[in-house]
């Protein structure tokens, strides 16, 4: 009979225990946020880094309103911090000077060719990608990349992030006064933002 209560205590703690973790691991993958005047999914997105859409399914949100004090939940951003910053350095080089729209674009089209089969499928990939000895980006090669970003390309990623399901799908960009590839020309222009016109 001992041995049935100390096996049942056993199996109860281990239970509990397990109960606990994933608790805890759950918490961890997520926080609460206080709604605050004037926010709205986009912003709260933006401003954690999340996509809009993450964020309205974590909070089961049928529609985009919002209430003052209302507390929802903040998932984890599918784009970790170290990625986030390696493409924050990557805008502040490329497009320094550039509109903050320009930015933003820069930032999406790294997002864009990780979810094309024909480039690498992570963000570091796409940015340190050599393809017949030519590197995807001029601040990869020339070292431009290790340079720290500032806070509006910070905040470009972050919103390239937010709204990165509802881009044109540009997957290229380039300067047509300094361009020398004949190729690039041939792509289809999606958008021209400040000297930058970006492409699929």
């Amino acid at each position: 009979m001992n041995k049935l209560k100390k096996l049942l205590l056993a199996t109860g703690l281990i239970a509990s225990m397990s109960t606990f973790a994933l608790t805890n691991q759950s918490d961890a993958a997520t926080s609460n946020y206080k709604v605050q005047k004037g926010e709205t999914y986009w912003k709260i997105a933006n401003k954690f880094g999340v996509s809009v859409n993450s964020l309205m399914e974590a909070n089961h949100a049928k529609n985009s309103n919002l209430n003052v004090g209302q507390s929802i939940i903040i998932p984890n951003s599918a784009v970790s911090s170290a990625d986030k910053d390696l493409m924050a350095r990557l805008v502040h080089a490329e497009a320094v000077g550039e509109p903050y729209a320009g930015k933003v674009a820069v930032a999406t089209v790294v997002l864009n060719r990780v979810k094309d089969s024909n480039f690498p499928s992570t963000i570091k990939g796409v940015i340190y990608q050599i393809e017949s000895g030519h590197y995807a980006f001029t601040p990869v090669q020339n070292g431009r990349i290790n340079q720290q970003a500032d806070a509006e390309s910070k905040r470009a990623v972050n919103e390239a992030i937010a709204f990165n399901s509802q881009s044109q799908g540009s997957l290229y960009f380039y300067n047509p006064k300094t361009a020398k590839s004949s190729w690039i020309f041939s792509r289809k222009t999606t958008v021209t933002i400040g000297n930058h016109r970006f492409a699929k």
